[in-house]
């Protein structure tokens, strides 16, 4: 059946600009990490992207080597946007990255120019498209001059590839430096996208901390993994189920399942309760909350293996606010664990 967008997908989603830009993105960004391989199936990813759209979520979130297997995410959302959504071309933001593995040889990963550039190459190839809104440095490169990896970026853009330059993992001091050098280049960095999540927070640490840095330069965020791998679910709650990612190694370790860790996650667990929502629609609301000096996150990035899994999830949007003593008590048990991003 030819599919129609619903006429009021944009009249609930908050849409936030990020940094200077003129770009805004939804609140809520769906990232095509897991489940839109081939291990799932074609239909089922189709649900879950008509729904997302449907609710106003106009951005997607790609990288070259997502799948399994490597590149098939991106095959499969290119034959979802010939088949739904090439009408909708001009409302979608469509990003990739490149930085991690993704061919044999010294020239298949990190951030060379020759890298990143044919990485892109391909990405579009796979996704039928002239361009992507964003393409990202996917992580940074200790061997490769920062100068090499950003005039790929700028090059991205400049060639029409990409309308916009991201980076991705990037410290502070590392964000500073690859914002600078794209300026002189004459493309602004728009965005970061971190790891960050109550129990990867790393990016409020240090002097000036990743927002204060990118504050500085002008650029939005977008945070990945803000479940901490699902586990700021009640997932993990009752053991470790087998068909986990903790229990497949897939990205989380099931040594990280510590009990100090779901010790954290009952306390926050039951203050999501008193706030009418699941831990799942805490954590996200927490991660787009007002902070002193503003909102610092643009767009929480999240993913969904069901139609029903992305409307919970996206309902979050329903209950942003947060008084101070929830706060409070939020910090309690919202400190670092041993939860790896990646």
């Amino acid at each position: 059946m030819t599919y129609l967008a619903a006429e009021n997908r944009y009249d609930s989603m908050p849409y936030r600009r990020v940094g200077r830009s003129g770009l805004k993105l939804p609140a809520i960004s769906l990232g095509l990490w897991h489940n839109f391989g081939d291990d799932k199936r074609f239909e089922e990813q189709r649900a879950i992207l008509r729904r997302a759209f449907d609710l106003g979520v106009n951005h997607f979130d790609l990288a070259n080597n997502y799948g399994p297997p490597d590149g098939s995410a991106e095959t499969n959302f290119g034959r979802h946007l010939a088949d739904d959504f090439k009408p909708y071309r001009d409302e979608l933001v469509i990003s990739t990255k490149a930085g991690y593995y993704m061919w044999p040889g010294p020239y298949g990963e990190w951030g060379s120019r020759k890298y990143l550039i044919s990485s892109l190459d391909q990405s579009l190839q796979r996704m039928g498209l002239d361009y992507v809104d964003i393409f990202y440095s996917h992580r940074p490169d200790p061997e490769t001059p920062m100068e090499e990896t950003m005039g790929a970026l700028d090059y991205a853009v400049r060639s029409g590839k990409a309308l916009y330059a991201g980076i991705s993992s990037y410290t502070p001091e590392q964000t500073i430096e690859a914002a600078r050098i794209l300026k002189e280049l004459g493309t602004p960095l728009l965005i970061h996208q971190p790891s960050y999540s109550m129990l990867n927070r790393w990016t409020e640490n240090g002097s000036p901390n990743l927002y204060e840095a990118l504050e500085q330069v002008g650029a939005g965020s977008i945070a990945f993994s803000p479940l901490s791998q699902g586990v700021l679910t009640d997932r993990y709650l009752k053991g470790i189920p087998e068909d986990s990612r903790a229990a497949k190694a897939r990205f989380l370790s099931e040594s990280a399942i510590t009990e100090d860790t779901l010790a954290r996650v009952r306390g926050l667990t039951e203050i999501a309760g008193n706030r009418g929502q699941s831990l799942a629609q805490m954590a996200i609301s927490w991660i787009l909350r007002e902070q002193p000096k503003g909102t610092p996150v643009t767009s929480a990035l999240v993913g969904a293996s069901s139609v029903r899994q992305l409307e919970d999830t996206l309902a979050a949007i329903n209950n942003l606010g947060f008084t101070e003593e929830e706060l409070a008590a939020i910090d309690k048990f919202a400190a670092e664990s041993d939860i790896s991003a990646r």
